[in-house]
């Protein structure tokens, strides 16, 4: 099956339902080992990127990413391309129980026009590597006025075999109570999809705001890959 098809095919009714109760939902095997080592194989290839960010010199955690240019490679932007509908209708219900004046349209055409009219123009999937002793400081992909609240990352290779420790890590912030962390280890192939900065939850007198960033623990040796698609463009 090509990528749309296996799109498609995800339960996107446990992914909503996944989302909507954790902030998160994890998809298995949506790549094939083929095209996660074709991802990894072309790491460095300097002609598709538009930026090399080494972490350690912004204070980001240890480890290097690159942003990928325009246009992006065909799997990235079916996925980007694909993905992306399925997600509007459940950010576009976030927006209206939280009573955010925000409305997503239904396409990323569309989505990337409303990131343009903001100069936001840079296309913002990458790619992640990380060596032993490398890690991903806490933190939330904005990048501009226009963010869109969910994005996807993609796991290259296998945990316990190619790397140890390295586990991808979500810090939940609930108003007036302790944080709550959340600790996932996804093997080769699978997608995890999970709020960019935030996501509802019901309490007594209706819906509230709980914050949440991601990072990524220390890896005890190996190597780690994964690529990340982010559905609004950056300033």
């Amino acid at each position: 099956m090509d990528i749309q098809q296996r799109i498609d095919l995800l339960n996107w009714d446990k992914v909503t339902e996944d989302i909507n109760e954790n902030g998160f939902a994890h998809t298995s095997k949506v790549l094939t080992d083929k095209e996660c080592d074709e991802f990894i194989l072309q790491y460095n290839n300097e002609a598709l990127y538009r930026k090399t960010i080494n972490m350690e010199r912004y204070r980001f955690g240890l480890g290097e990413y690159k942003y990928y240019q325009y246009p992006l490679p065909g799997l990235i932007q079916q996925l980007r391309e694909g993905i992306y509908p399925k997600l509007a209708p459940i950010a576009n219900n976030w927006m209206r129980v939280l009573n955010i004046d925000q409305h997503f349209p239904e396409s990323l055409t569309q989505l990337l026009e409303l990131c343009h009219a903001q100069n936001q123009t840079r296309p913002t999937p990458l790619i992640l590597k990380y060596g032993k002793g490398g890690y991903n400081t806490l933190h939330q992909d904005l990048y501009g006025e226009v963010y869109f609240p969910m994005q996807v990352v993609l796991f290259l290779n296998e945990p316990n075999e190619d790397y140890k420790g390295g586990e991808f890590v979500m810090i939940e912030q609930r108003p007036r109570a302790q944080s709550k962390a959340i600790v996932l280890k996804p093997g080769k192939g699978d997608m995890l999809i999970f709020t960019t900065n935030f996501r509802p939850v019901k309490g007594s007198k209706g819906y509230y705001r709980v914050n949440m960033k991601h990072g990524v623990s220390e890896l005890a040796e190996g190597k780690r890959y994964t690529a990340g698609i982010i559905f609004h463009d950056a300033a």
